[in-house]
C-alpha cells in the first residue's frame, strides 16, 4: 500500500493532535515499561539510557532535517515552475498575436481561457477538471498552431510554434513537480516509527528515574509533531498555511 497516498486520507489538519497523541502514548508506554522492569527485573542503570536516548533523538532530528529539506526544495520548485509557466504563456500570447486573423484571435483566446484553467487548478477539489480541460487546450492551441503553419510558413508562425510548445512541456513539469512529486512513503514510515521509538525510550529513561511527568516533555513531543506536520504541509499543495503564489498567473492574466 502507498503510505503517501494513505496519509492524504487524513485531513492535514489532523495531523499534528495526531502526532502529539501518538508520542504522548509512546512515551506512556516506555514508563509502563520501565515500570515493570523494576518490579520484576534487576534495577538498571539510568546513564546507558540516557546517552542512547540523546543518540536516537539526535538521529530523528537529523531525519527530519533532511525530510524537511527535501519538502522545501519541491515546493520552492513549484514556485519557479509557475513563474516560468507565466512567462511562457506570456511569451506566446505576444508572439500570438502577430499571427494573422483569424488565428490570432482564436489562440489568444484560447490562452486567456488556459490561464484562468490553471488559476482554477489551485481551487480544492478542481484539479483533474483543470488538468483535463489544460490537455483539451492544449489540442485546440496546437490545432490553431497547424493551420497557421499551413498558411504561413514563416518565422513568426515559428516563434509561435516554439512558444506554445514550452508551454505544454511546462504543463507536464508542472504536474510532475505538483501533484507526483511526494515525500516517498518509506521516509514517512521510517520518521514515525522513529518517532514511537524515541518516545518509547524517553518514557522509559523517565520511568527508571522515577521523576514526574514534566511539561517540558511536551514541549518536546509539540516540537517534533509541530516539525511533522510542515513537512506534510510543503508536501501537499494547495491543502494547507504554505501555498505557493499565484500572482505570476494573475498578473498575466490582468495584461491579458
Amino acid at each position: 500500500m502507498d503510505v503517501t497516498a494513505f496519509l492524504d486520507r487524513f485531513p492535514l489538519w489532523s495531523l499534528l493532535p495526531l502526532t502529539v497523541c501518538i508520542a504522548l502514548l509512546s512515551i506512556e508506554a516506555g514508563r509502563r515499561i520501565a515500570d515493570y522492569r523494576h518490579q520484576h527485573s534487576a534495577v538498571e542503570k539510568e546513564a546507558p539510557v540516557g546517552a542512547m536516548v540523546g543518540g536516537t533523538l539526535g538521529l530523528l532530528a537529523f531525519i527530519l532535517a533532511f525530510t524537511f529539506s527535501l519538502a522545501a526544495s519541491r515546493f520552492e520548485a513549484r514556485r519557479q515552475i509557475l513563474l516560468q509557466e507565466a512567462n511562457a504563456i506570456g511569451t506566446a500570447y505576444l508572439r500570438a498575436g502577430m499571427l494573422s486573423e483569424p488565428m490570432r484571435t482564436d489562440a489568444r483566446n484560447l490562452l486567456r481561457e488556459y490561464v484562468d484553467v490553471r488559476l482554477e487548478a489551485v481551487q480544492p477539489g478542481k484539479l483533474d477538471q483543470a488538468m483535463a480541460k489544460s490537455e483539451e487546450l492544449h489540442s485546440r492551441l496546437w490545432a490553431v498552431a497547424s493551420t497557421a503553419a499551413e498558411k504561413e510558413k514563416n518565422v513568426i508562425t515559428s516563434l509561435y510554434i516554439q512558444s506554445l510548445n514550452q508551454v505544454i512541456d511546462l504543463h507536464a513539469t508542472r504536474v510532475m513537480a505538483g501533484v507526483r512529486s511526494r515525500v516517498p512513503g518509506i521516509i514517512w514510515i521510517v520518521l514515525y516509527l522513529l518517532l514511537i521509538l524515541v518516545m518509547v525510550m524517553l518514557g522509559y529513561q523517565s520511568g527508571l528515574a522515577k521523576s514526574r511527568r514534566s511539561i517540558a516533555v511536551l514541549a518536546l513531543v509539540i516540537g517534533f509533531s509541530s516539525v511533522l506536520y510542515l513537512i506534510a504541509d510543503l508536501d501537499r499543495p494547495g491543502q494547507g498555511l504554505l501555498q505557493t503564489s499565484q500572482e505570476a498567473m494573475t498578473d498575466l492574466r490582468r495584461t491579458m
